[in-house]
């Protein structure tokens, strides 16, 4: 079994192994290219991002800049929206489903360390090369979820669909779908129900959502101006 094998089943694995420093090195120029670009250039960074990412949906739009370890462990559904400075550390695999809001600041955090220190520590091989081990854990997000400014996603966490996380969040532990959860630790603080609805202005609620004919509109979503906090 390659180090690649073992880091995306989720066993110990070597992080200096050739071809993963070959697969980050790659996602790190790609993603520094990305954050060159400027918000003209739509098809450009369209074209970065297919290369990047394992997938990518159709809208999806991030705001430079941001980070990858991989980039080809994360999975994006449509419409996305991602704010300034978002990091995924996704040495395990990231699926985020469509309409999904990130704020700025937000980091998506697979790798797990040993807790022991004895085991943690770098070790020098005879060859005189420095290696230690690690492992890695997924996490998915659901459709329709909002993570606030400043957010911070561990290994292994799944949050539900429709959720909405508070700024500042340490997320530990998953989350289940259509709930406030904010805190460090992240807590689960209440239902969202219909008593939640806003008033919205006159004819935009019945206005159809990007979801209903993302195909049939030249148009992109207007992230850009606004975006997720």
């Amino acid at each position: 079994m390659t180090e690649r094998e073992k880091m995306c089943s989720g066993q110990l694995y070597d992080p200096a192994d050739p071809e993963l420093a070959a697969l980050r090195a790659k996602a790190r120029q790609l993603a520094a290219r990305y954050n060159r670009t400027r918000e003209v250039k739509t098809r450009l960074r369209q074209k970065l991002l297919h290369s990047l990412l394992g997938s990518s949906g159709e809208y999806c739009e991030f705001t430079p800049p941001f980070r990858f370890d991989y980039g080809c462990n994360t999975y994006v559904g449509d419409r996305c929206f991602f704010n300034f400075n978002c990091t995924f550390l996704d040495c395990a695999e990231i699926h985020i489903g469509d309409d999904v809001f990130v704020g700025p600041n937000v980091s998506f955090l697979t790798p797990m360390h040993l807790l022991l220190a004895e085991q943690r520590n770098m070790r020098r091989f005879a060859d005189g090369s420095w290696h230690d081990l690690e492992y890695a854990l997924p996490i998915t997000i659901g459709d329709g979820v909002w993570l606030a400014g400043g957010v911070t996603v561990n290994p292994g966490v799944t949050i539900g669909s429709g959720a909405v996380i508070g700024s500042g969040s340490v997320v530990t532990k998953s989350i289940p779908p259509q709930v406030l959860a904010a805190g460090a630790p992240c807590r689960v603080l209440r239902p969202l129900t219909q008593a939640d609805r806003a008033v919205m202005p006159a004819g935009f609620e019945q206005a159809p959502l990007w979801g209903g004919h993302p195909k049939t509109s030249s148009q992109r979503p207007p992230h850009t101006e606004g975006g997720a906090g």
